[in-house]
């Protein structure tokens, strides 16, 4: 099980590499934790936060905790990612 990972992990950063940088118009539609362990080990949290583009595909995204706090609901702007690799979003005011 732990050899599975370690190759899917690899598989999942080799592809992301091969995928070209993007930079295209999103809003942010949803946001969820998920949070495992716990109990007598440690608890680890996942954040992910899923936008939506103009052509109404949707992609969800792993993301740091201080960059899911900052992004809300609603939120539109510049999105900046590399396959299933999440690199940053720029917040449009307006």
């Amino acid at each position: 099980m732990f050899l599975f990972h370690i190759f899917k992990g690899i598989t999942t950063w080799s592809s992301n590499n091969a995928q070209p940088r993007l930079t295209t118009k999103a809003k942010v539609v949803t946001k969820r934790t998920e949070v495992r362990g716990g109990g007598e080990t440690r608890a680890y949290s996942s954040y992910y936060v899923t936008f939506e583009f103009n052509s109404g595909n949707r992609s969800e995204f792993n993301v740091k905790a201080e960059e899911y706090g900052r992004l809300v609901e609603g939120d539109f702007g510049e999105l900046e990612f590399q396959g299933t690799r999440y690199h940053g979003f720029k917040r449009q005011h307006g």
